[in-house]
C-alpha cells in the first residue's frame, strides 16, 4: 500500500548542503512548514547518527506554522574523492485532536498514516580550501615517501657495491672489532692494577697504624711503671727519714 503524500513542506526539498572547511562544526537549516489546519507530529532521522546533531529532532508543528531544524555536521577529515552516502528522512503523522502523548501517537499510528520525505547530504568545499587540503595531502605523502626511503635496509644498499668494495668494508669492520677488543682488555688490566695498588696501600696504612698504636701502648706502660717505682721509692725514703 502506497504511503500518503507528505503534508509538510520541506526547505530545501531534496538536499542538505554543508559548506566546508569541515575542521569545525558545520550547521545547515531545514525548514518544516505545516500548511494544513491540523497539528502534525514530526521526526528527523539520519543514516549516520554519530556524525550529526539534530535540534530539534522531533516535535509538533501547529497548523499554519513552521519550525527550523538545525542539522549540525561534526568535524571530520574531508576527502574530495569520497562521495557522501548520508541521508536524512523527515517522518510525519497527523496528530489527533485529543492528543495528550506524542509518543503514544507514533506507537498507535498505522503504516498508511505515516508520511516521509528523504534528503541526501552534499558536502561543498570552497576552491581555496580544497587547494590547501590537496597541498597538505601532498606534503604528507612526500614525507611518508622520504621516511620509507630512509628506512631501506643496509643490505639493499650493499647490493649496489662490487665484491672488492664489500671485501674492503668487511676487513675494516673486522679490524675495528679487534681494536675495540684490545682496548677493552687494556682497560680491564688497568682497572685490576689500580685495585691491587689500592689494596696494598690499605694494608700498609693499617700496618703503620697498628705499629703506632703498639708504640703508644709501650710508652704508656713504661710511664706507669716509672710512676709506681717513684711512688714506692718515695714511701721507703719517707719511712727511713722518720
Amino acid at each position: 500500500m502506497a504511503r500518503p503524500e507528505q503534508v509538510l513542506l520541506l526547505e530545501p526539498q531534496h538536499e542538505l548542503k554543508f559548506r566546508g572547511p569541515f575542521s569545525d562544526v558545520v550547521t545547515t537549516t531545514l525548514k518544516l512548514s505545516n500548511p494544513t489546519d491540523r497539528n502534525v507530529c514530526f521526526k528527523v532521522k539520519t543514516t549516520a547518527p554519530r556524525r550529526y546533531c539534530v535540534r530539534p529532532n522531533s516535535g509538533i508543528i501547529d497548523g499554519g506554522t513552521s519550525i527550523n531544524v538545525s542539522v549540525m555536521l561534526q568535524p571530520f577529515d574531508y576527502d574530495p574523492n569520497e562521495k557522501s552516502k548520508h541521508k536524512f528522512m523527515v517522518q510525519s503523522v497527523v496528530a489527533p485532536p485529543d492528543m495528550t502523548d506524542m509518543e503514544g501517537v507514533w506507537k498507535e499510528a498505522k503504516p498508511d498514516e505515516l508520511m516521509d520525505s528523504k534528503l541526501r547530504c552534499v558536502f561543498d568545499m570552497p576552491v581555496e580550501n580544497e587547494k590547501m587540503h590537496d597541498t597538505e595531502s601532498n606534503k604528507m605523502m612526500s614525507s611518508s615517501l622520504l621516511k620509507s626511503d630512509s628506512s631501506l635496509p643496509l643490505k639493499s644498499m650493499s647490493s649496489t657495491l662490487d665484491d672488492g668494495e664489500v671485501k674492503k668494508i668487511m676487513e675494516e669492520c673486522k679490524r675495528l672489532q679487534m681494536e675495540a677488543q684490545r682496548l677493552r682488555e687494556e682497560n680491564k688490566q688497568i682497572r685490576e692494577d689500580d685495585g691491587l695498588r689500592m689494596r696494598k696501600s690499605n694494608v700498609m696504612s693499617s700496618q703503620h697504624t697498628s705499629i703506632g698504636m703498639k708504640k703508644e701502648e709501650g710508652l704508656s706502660a713504661r710511664t706507669m711503671a716509672l710512676i709506681v717505682l717513684f711512688f714506692v721509692v718515695g714511701v721507703i725514703v719517707g719511712k727511713l727519714v722518720l
